[in-house]
């Protein structure tokens, strides 16, 4: 449907699409539609569907939308309901994408043109409350601060993340046989991988570092007979981890306790680390690989689980949001840096393997069932944390879909004066 096809009483809502047309005119064949506050719509391209609609909660809308000029500017429009999205969010990753490339690309002088264009228009914003951005307090990557960050994202309630979540509770990337795999029998399926993956054998010490609400360390040491400890900075992730261990019947050999990495002390038979990783910060590598060295016995294996950022770009788009309201702190590096980082620490990397594809059906899976029970997630929580979790999980699933992101678990050992201990395949993996 044109723009000029448009018609309304109230010329602010005209001006604003007419602002949005000149902004969209190279963006293709247009499936998405716009809603005014008043009601008019601006309906897709001729012949294509409605996969969302973008909607203007009132006349200032489009000024929030892209000032002032940040990376996180549109997210925030959207989280604090200056604009919605309705329908397929994923799809309106499309319309980011080309907003986002096309800031970049254009020159000063279209930049001016179109900043007094905007600030011709109204002005207004909805109040900025429920979440709000983070606040952290003192070093970077200090414990202390680290606990305030992860305390940040975790602890916003273990009933909001029970209702998206599979039942064990994983919060991490699934592993699918099939893209109609449910997520419950997918995260059964990656916890048994990794399991397989590690060798574990009864009466293996195991460390979790990172262990979330417990699943991996409940789930080893109920069907491989090991002997597991669990930790994490979250006060919320232990106490529920604790008593599900307790209702499992397995406290005798399995526990789950609030202590940071580097606070741990012993000697471990298998070390793991699933989804933390990205809470490391790049100029902290060398320690976190170094302890892992540490507290493994010669012989010993680490799996390290981890996302990584494409090595061929700059910082990932949705990265400075992503700070802001969700995992504060947080650092992605190329997978090429996390290798260097743990040869230089003596660990032999053994295995490699990227799951970025089951990175994207674990994330659909999630927003579907967030979305599902979005009336659940604001009673819980409030409007805008329900909004930052669709809109961020939506698109961290874009960033893998266009292999921005990527996914690896990093098979390391720590040799026995030259001898790996392990098998000439693996086959065991997979039997």
């Amino acid at each position: 449907m044109s723009i000029s096809a448009v018609t309304s009483n109230d010329p602010a809502v005209l001006a604003s699409f007419d602002f949005l047309a000149e902004v969209l005119a190279g963006y293709g064949s247009r499936d998405f539609a716009v809603r005014g506050w008043e009601g008019t719509v601006w309906e897709p391209d001729a012949g294509q569907p409605t996969r969302f609609t973008l909607v203007l909660q009132h006349p200032g809308s489009i000024r929030k939308m892209f000032w002032p000029p940040r990376p996180y500017t549109l997210g925030e429009a959207y989280i604090y309901d200056d604009i919605d999205i309705e329908g397929d969010i994923h799809a309106f990753f499309n319309l980011t994408g080309y907003l986002y490339a096309l800031c970049s690309g254009i020159g000063l002088g279209q930049k001016l043109r179109w900043l007094k264009r905007l600030f011709d228009l109204p002005g207004g914003s909805r109040p900025r409350t429920g979440r709000l951005a983070a606040r952290l307090s003192g070093a970077v990557h200090s414990l202390e601060r680290d606990r305030q960050a992860v305390s940040y994202h975790y602890d916003v309630s273990n009933d909001f993340y029970q209702l998206w979540l599979d039942r064990r509770m994983i919060y991490t990337c699934a592993y699918f046989a099939d893209p109609s795999d449910d997520i419950d029998r997918a995260q059964e399926r990656k916890l048994d991988y990794i399991c397989r993956k590690l060798r574990l054998v009864p009466g293996d010490r195991l460390l979790d570092i990172g262990c979330g609400w417990g699943g991996l360390v409940i789930y080893a040491a109920q069907q491989y007979g090991v002997h597991a400890l669990g930790i994490t900075v979250s006060r919320k992730q232990v106490d529920l981890a604790q008593e599900r261990i307790r209702q499992a019947g397995l406290q005798d050999r399995c526990r789950v306790e609030f202590q940071d990495y580097r606070e741990v002390s012993g000697t471990f038979d298998k070390l793991v680390s699933v989804g933390m990783f990205e809470q490391i910060g790049g100029e902290m590598l060398p320690l976190y690989f170094q302890k892992a060295y540490t507290l493994l016995r010669p012989g010993g294996v680490f799996l390290n689980h981890g996302i990584s950022q494409s090595g061929w770009e700059g910082k990932p788009r949705n990265q400075a949001f992503s700070q802001r309201y969700v995992f504060p702190d947080g650092e992605l590096k190329p997978i090429h840096t996390t290798l260097q980082a743990a040869e230089q620490a003596r660990l032999e990397v053994r295995d490699v393997e990227s799951l970025r594809e089951h990175y994207i059906l674990t994330l659909q899976n999630w927003v579907r069932r967030l979305e599902a029970r979005a009336g659940e997630a604001r009673q819980l929580t409030n409007e805008t944390t329900y909004r930052i979790w669709r809109v961020y999980m939506a698109g961290a699933a874009d960033g893998f879909r266009a292999a921005r992101l990527n996914l690896y678990q990093t098979l390391l050992v720590k040799p026995d004066r030259g001898v790996s201990g392990l098998p000439m395949t693996r086959a065991d993996w997979y039997s």
